[in-house]
């Protein structure tokens, strides 16, 4: 197994499972040319700044999710642990305006702009799954989200065509490869185990594993939106200057 997927749940637990049944939409969102860019330090502005604007619309959006997940616990400790989960998130958001402010996006601008197709359905994915089914559909629509990002941080640390010097993301990366999210993501991928085990995952493989893998290609079509946005920005500007 490859080194950044080794601390994520465990053998033959039901994360891994449904990691290695979605094995080519995995690949496809961990290893986007969205994430090239990114730990290259070539990715183009415009679609870092796309970006930057949706995921804090999808932030919002994330926490109501885990309030979701508040009233579909299993347990008063499970309820607590996504209480902290829904004020990290919501202190998340007010950084997240600050480091939009630092690129040069003010945050009048963020808080006006659209959420763009790619984020409504996502989003509202991920909350109708956890709508629809228990704890455990729910948890499992959030796992690509929680967990892929601290894989894609550690994928990024072992490219070997990464920019280590000077690299205009490097903060981005290192809030994912930080020991405190990193930690995040391998609990909730030990959660998703446990809740395999407790709420009958065998038997319900098929309806989870495509909850996983559609939320996977929903990660990559949201990368994706941002290099969308680049190469319109760039047809914009030769057109007005061709």
């Amino acid at each position: 197994m490859e080194s950044w997927t080794e601390g994520f749940g465990k053998k033959g637990g039901l994360y891994r499972r449904l990691r290695d049944a979605c094995a080519a939409d995995w690949q496809a969102y961990t290893w986007h040319p969205f994430v090239h860019g990114l730990s290259d330090g070539t990715l183009p502005l415009p679609a870092f700044r796309r970006y930057l604007i949706q995921d804090y619309l999808f932030l919002i959006h994330f926490a109501r999710a885990k309030a979701l997940a508040v009233f579909k616990a299993e347990s008063i400790e499970a309820m607590r642990d996504k209480t902290e989960a829904i004020r990290a998130i919501l202190a998340e958001t007010t950084m997240h305006l600050r480091y939009c402010e630092s690129w040069g996006i003010p945050e009048a601008e963020v808080r006006a702009t659209p959420e763009s197709a790619e984020t409504v359905s996502y989003t509202r994915y991920v909350i109708d799954r956890g709508l629809a089914g228990d704890i455990l559909d729910l948890e499992v629509a959030l796992a690509p989200c929680t967990v892929g990002y601290g894989e894609v941080a550690l994928r990024i640390l072992a490219d070997p065509n990464r920019r280590a010097e000077g690299n205009p993301y490097q903060s981005w990366i290192d809030t994912y490869a930080d020991p405190g999210y990193q930690a995040m993501a391998k609990a909730a991928a030990a959660r998703i185990d446990a809740l395999g085990e407790s709420h009958g995952g065998q038997a319900r493989f098929a309806t989870l594993s495509a909850t996983f893998a559609e939320a996977a290609r929903l990660e990559a079509r949201f990368w994706q939106q941002g290099l969308d946005a680049a190469e319109g920005h760039m047809a914009a500007y030769e057109k007005a200057h061709g």
